[in-house]
Formats: C-alpha cells, structure tokens, sequence
C-alpha cells in the first residue's frame, strides 16, 4: 500500500471543499530554518490556506496558539528544549485546552508510537503526516483541510508500520467480531472504500455498510464523524487493541 496518498488510507478527499470557504489559519512549529522556510513557501501557495504565525520551539508555539487561536497546528514531532515528542504532546494538550483546533505533525519517519498517541484520545482533527509527502503541495493541503473540517489523516506509510506489527502479534484478539467483520475491518485498515470492499468480498455496498455499522458498535465506537471512526477502528486494528477500547468504553 505504500505510494497511496495519505486520505485514501480513511477514505476521504477534502480537495473539493476550497472553494467559497473561509481561509484556514495556520501556525507553523519548525526549529529548522531550511525546513521552516520550505514549508513557508509552500503554505504560501496553497489556496484558502493562510500562514499567521512561525515558531521555533514549543513555548513558542503555545503562545501563538493563545494569541492568534488559528484553525490549525501544523508541527514537526520533536521541537526544542528536547527535542522529543513536543508535537504529539502539544496535540493532546489542545485536546483539553482548544479542541476546535485542527493538529497536524509532521515526522522524518512512520513513528508508530507516537502515532497512537496522537490518536490515543481521539482522532477526529488531528493528522499525521511523513514530511517527504511535503514535495506534492496537495498533500500537505488535504491534510490540513481534512483536520480542519474535524476529520483525520494518518499516513499510509504508518500504516504499512502498524500492519507489520499487527501481524507479528498473530491473531487479533478482537473476539467479538465475526470473520466477516474482522476482513472488512481489515479492507478499511488497508485503505479501501466501501465499493472497494463490497467487490472484493462479493456483497453490495449497503451490506458494507452495515457491517461496518456493526463494527463500529462492537468497538464502542460512538456517533463520531465516519471518517474519525474509520481511523479509529484501524488503530483498534492496528496498534491500541484492548487498551484503546478499554479507554473509550470508560
């Protein structure tokens, strides 16, 4: 699955959604001043999508978000003092603080633990993005305008990770699920569409549906957006399993 853009991994494309909306603010989190210049200019030439502010380091970038509240975070994963996970951390600080706040962050690589973090609490507004997906500019605009109208993106190379790491477990310990559900609930970590599916197992897309809609009860899902609980059933899928559903039903 590797080469799929990153919104084909829920389903979803916000291209179409520019024209007549109100520009998207952005802040921008980057201690490298090559990286932050490049990205700069890319924001700059994105339609609908408008730079407010460029910081450095994390305190920073708390201040710019108290003083200009944009719509979305766009940050590297590790900022200064250490370095780290300032990033994901800062994600799940707005989480509290500003949850209107679209979050996406950007990693030199798949960073699967960090990933789930992001998405521990939730995933609808919040994206995580690999930075060489920042040499197609439509990428990084469907990302930020995904999280923006409170959807979520993770990157098809973190899922390849995840699936890696899914199937050196062995068998999903998912026992509620019927083998049916369980490959359909595989088809969407993969990335496929509901007609997708519904061809590849040989029912009609309204049978799709209503698996899926049987999925996401079993996982205790709740009413959120389909795309916010597409991903969240792959991370269940992939990652967080019994820990995740274990948060959410609490």
């Amino acid at each position: 699955m590797t080469g799929r853009t990153a919104a084909a991994v829920i389903g979803r494309s916000s291209t179409d959604e520019t024209q007549g909306a109100p520009l998207i603010r952005v802040v921008l989190g980057e201690s490298d001043f090559l990286a932050r210049e490049g990205i700069t200019r890319v924001i700059h030439g994105l339609e609908g999508i408008e730079l407010v502010d460029s910081c450095t380091d994390l305190e920073d970038l708390r201040a710019a978000v108290e003083r200009v509240e944009p719509d979305v975070v766009l940050t590297d994963l590790r900022l200064p003092p250490d370095h780290a996970d300032e990033g994901v951390r800062l994600a799940v600080e707005l989480r509290v603080t500003h949850p209107r706040i679209g979050v996406v962050v950007l990693s030199q690589r798949p960073e699967p633990q960090h990933t789930l973090m992001l998405f521990a609490d939730g995933s609808y507004r919040r994206a995580f993005l690999l930075r060489e997906r920042l040499s197609d500019s439509a990428e990084l605009a469907r990302a930020i305008r995904e999280v923006a109208a409170g959807g979520a993106l993770v990157d098809p190379r973190v899922i390849d990770e995840l699936l890696a790491a899914r199937r050196r477990r062995g068998p999903s310990p998912l026992a509620d699920l019927t083998p049916r559900e369980r490959e359909i609930l595989g088809l969407i970590a993969e990335g496929h569409s509901n007609r997708a599916i519904a061809a590849h197992v040989g029912i009609t897309t309204r049978g799709v549906e209503r698996h899926i809609n049987a999925i996401f009860g079993k996982l205790d899902l709740g009413d959120a957006h389909d795309v916010s609980r597409r991903v969240r059933a792959t991370l269940v899928f992939l990652g967080t399993e019994d820990r995740f559903v274990e948060h959410h039903a609490s």
